[in-house]
């Protein structure tokens, strides 16, 4: 515990004297260094918490959370009463993929094209927001749904045309030719990710299943889950559930991305805790610096019987309110600047005429921020353990010192 005059003296020490000029700079140096640190930590931490939820929420409204996949045989239809499975999806939707070439004039392009039923299309959360543009809102026969990339790049509007070859083969007198089948652009679809756009199409289910040479037991049961974010718990009940299909998420198609995001996530941490390691060193010199000049108050201390413990006590208390205020100040600045890092990107945009956070290269129109309280608590409290272990030396030191020998030499 430590008493009222070792809070007191301590209280006092650190109302620097105009002779304390030097020290009291160092103080400042140190007190801004871990400001700044926790600062840049926490704004960095939120930038980085905010691109991944932004990439979660637009890759899972964009694909299934869970997708069943049979084997030899069609999936049982009769699973799909059952009670648990049902406690825990929003709907359950049948399609089919295969891969095809778009041909528009002198263009062609690979493409992934996905199959629905006209009914369970105007499910997907795709087709219900305002960047879906369409004529007539139904996935009918010969009609395909591009996404807005591709449309842009190929030219083409609502009622174009546009040739579609398939991977599979029709037997004909010259040899295997493969199928080929005009589409008329259906709806223009805006997922929010240029890799989705430009690369995958919606058509009938049934039209796809004749243009790939499919049938209905090659066709994927889609599963959207009321709370996707508890991927792991809630495949390992629907793998019980299709103990007889291949089970794969939205977590798993996409592991790598957010490991390397993770890792990012990591290392940025690590290095960025350098600041405030580097400025939580300002305290240490401060302190010994501190300890030098207050010799003489030292010995008078310890020959009033002041006992070493509390000496380093008070010296210690000096080191750990200036980190701390230090670390609570950053907070803060860290939570300031990530509440309004939109508006900061957009006046610094204007005023030096350059693109900050460019969509084309992020996905993201705006740059994302989620605050989070987890890492303001790790932060937080990484900052205030560094600046106890740096405040630890000095006081030791400055309760070792010996009482007569300093008032000899004063």
């Amino acid at each position: 515990m430590i008493s009222t005059l070792e809070k007191e003296i301590a209280f006092r020490y650190l109302k620097t004297k105009k002779k304390d000029g030097f020290l009291n700079v160092i103080s400042i140096f140190s007190f801004i260094g871990i400001s700044l640190g926790v600062a840049v930590l926490i704004i960095v931490m939120s930038v980085m918490n905010g691109f991944r939820s932004e990439l979660i929420n637009k890759i899972v409204g964009f694909n299934s959370h869970i997708t069943i996949q049979p084997y030899d045989i069609s999936i049982d239809k009769s699973k799909l009463n059952n009670k648990d499975l049902k406690s825990i999806s929003n709907k359950m939707i049948f399609s089919s993929k295969g891969e095809a070439m778009i041909i528009h004039k002198d263009y062609t392009k690979g493409i992934l094209l996905r199959g629905y039923s006209r009914k369970d299309f105007m499910k997907l959360d795709l087709t219900n927001n305002d960047n879906f543009i369409s004529k007539t809102n139904n996935l009918i026969e010969n009609n395909i749904s591009l996404g807005k990339d591709l449309s842009d790049s190929l030219n083409l509007k609502i009622g174009s045309k546009i040739m579609i070859m398939s991977s599979s083969g029709v037997q004909t007198i010259i040899g295997n030719l493969p199928k080929q089948k005009t589409f008329i652009v259906n709806s223009i679809f805006d997922s929010g990710l240029s890799d989705f756009d430009q690369n995958i199409a919606f058509i009938n289910i049934d039209t796809l299943d004749e243009f790939f040479d499919l049938n209905e037991k090659d066709r994927n049961l889609e599963i959207y889950l009321k709370n996707p974010t508890k991927i792991k718990k809630i495949k390992t009940r629907i793998e019980e559930i299709f103990d007889n299909e291949f089970v794969f998420t939205w977590a798993d198609l996409n592991k790598a991305l957010f490991s390397a995001l993770k890792v990012e996530r990591n290392v940025m941490f690590i290095i960025l805790s350098l600041i405030i390691i580097v400025a939580a060193f300002n305290i240490i010199s401060g302190l010994t610096i501190f300890v030098k000049n207050k010799t003489r108050e030292i010995a008078i201390l310890k020959s009033i019987g002041v006992l070493n413990k509390s000496i380093a006590k008070i010296f210690f208390l000096v080191g750990v309110i200036i980190g701390t205020s230090a670390t609570l100040f950053g907070i803060f600045l860290g939570v300031l600047f990530s509440i309004n890092i939109e508006k900061l990107r957009f006046f610094l945009s204007e005023i030096f005429n350059i693109s900050l956070f460019p969509e084309e290269i992020y996905f993201l129109s705006k740059m994302p921020s989620e605050i989070n309280l987890n890492s303001i608590i790790l932060i937080s409290l990484s900052s205030i353990l560094i600046t106890i272990i740096v405040s630890i030396v000095p006081a030791l030191k400055a309760s070792k010192l010996d009482p007569i020998k300093s008032i000899k030499y004063e």
